[in-house]
């Protein structure tokens, strides 16, 4: 094995285990919602400002942490920021443990700076990557990082809920912070010390328009609203999800019920294949295929029936990688200012409706049940659909 190969593979095993700590962080209390919701007697909505919080904060920390990399390196940033966001991720769980009132509360703080150091992963990964290996290894490992990423955000969810039946929620939680510090012991042992960068301090006056500049074309903007709207329907589906299950006629105990989100598996099958088949032929059929994928399997999810409920749950979950992956590499190669500003707008985006539409969904499950959420799901990605038919070039 030459040194450079090594070199490349340490790489892509760190990247790896620092993208399962993100994310398994990032969605633990999806599973957990219930239990604290009842635990903490707030309604499912405010349960689900414990995903909310944490997807606000990395929304809004992509693009400083992309800056503070460009400043002092992307390893440096990284190991910073995943370091400070285990912490608050431990705050977190003591909070409503130790302060009898405004603990929730206090716990909601704790998670909106975890989610928003936690930004630092996705705003550095790729560009660490990309500076310390060939173009021909990035493209591979760029597909480890992702994957490492979905496993984490499947780990924190079914690891998560098992635990917090048992144990409670917190213990469900801490479990899943414990498991994200020794995935970034891996990654402080294996990554390697950058060889190829070089420190660029960007001045006040360059921020704006590298940001502004992909702003002003139609297809920018058009793309960044499929991650808003697109992702906002699928965090709304997984977090309430569970909510649907333990209620009658199902009552399906939380442990178990949790391994729905193996669901999720769908998504790493089909966004590779997505890009690919858009490379063969199209990105807008591919993208709109998935949309409309996405929405057939959310109303399954209506049919009372647990197994179409699980199959329905399969196929949205194709569908959004699907058209998510499609998305997500269009706004570089469209991008008309700089293309790692483009992708941390689209970043922004994906999880600010995250967080957004995270929290509406508990909404509509108060006033309307499950097929509340279901409509509101199905409003979101018809409306991302219409936009993308309309206004995306043939490409």
């Amino acid at each position: 094995m030459t040194a450079q190969s090594a070199h490349s593979r340490r790489l892509l095993i760190a990247l790896f285990f620092i993208g399962v700590a993100t994310f398994a962080q990032l969605y633990s209390p999806q599973g957990l919602l219930p239990l604290i919701a009842a635990e903490q007697d707030v309604s499912a909505d405010q349960a689900a400002l414990m995903i909310s919080t944490a997807t606000l904060g990395l929304a809004l920390g992509v693009i400083p942490w992309s800056y503070i990399g460009d400043a002092y390196g992307r390893k440096k940033a990284m190991i910073a920021a995943i370091s400070l966001a285990c912490f608050f991720g431990l705050l977190a769980v003591i909070m409503p443990a130790v302060f009898a009132t405004h603990g929730f509360e206090l716990a909601l703080v704790m998670r909106f700076i975890e989610g928003f150091m936690l930004g630092g992963v996705p705003a550095l990964a790729v560009a660490y990557l990309n500076e310390e290996v060939s173009p021909k290894i990035a493209v591979a490992a760029a597909g480890t990082y992702i994957s490492g990423t979905s496993l984490g955000g499947l780990t924190g969810r079914i690891v998560a809920a098992p635990v917090g039946e048992q144990l409670g929620w917190k213990m469900g939680m801490l479990t899943v912070t414990i498991l994200a510090v020794a995935c970034v012991v891996v990654f402080l042992r294996l990554a390697p010390t950058a060889e190829n960068f070089t420190p660029r301090r960007v001045q006040v006056r360059e921020i704006l328009p590298a940001l502004t500049g992909n702003l002003r074309s139609p297809t920018q903007w058009t793309l960044y609203l499929q991650g808003f709207l697109t992702m906002g329907g699928f965090v709304a589906m997984y977090n309430f999800l569970g909510f649907h299950l333990s209620a009658p006629p199902y009552s399906i105990p939380l442990g178990i019920a949790s391994f729905v989100f193996l669901a999720y598996l769908a998504g790493t099958w089909s966004s590779p294949r997505a890009g690919r088949l858009a490379a063969r032929y199209s990105r807008k059929p591919v993208l709109l295929a998935g949309n409309l994928i996405m929405i057939l399997g959310v109303g399954l999810t209506l049919v009372p029936h647990l197994a179409v409920i699980i199959l329905g749950t399969v196929v949205l979950t194709a569908g959004f990688f699907a058209a998510h992956a499609v998305a997500s590499g269009w706004v570089g190669a469209a991008a008309t200012a700089g293309r790692a500003q483009s992708a941390s707008l689209y970043n922004l985006g994906y999880y600010g409706g995250s967080s957004i539409f995270g929290y509406l969904g508990g909404t509509a499950l108060h006033l309307a049940g499950w097929s509340g959420t279901v409509l509101m799901v199905l409003g979101l990605t018809g409306l991302a659909t219409l936009l993308a038919a309309i206004v995306l070039p043939k490409d």
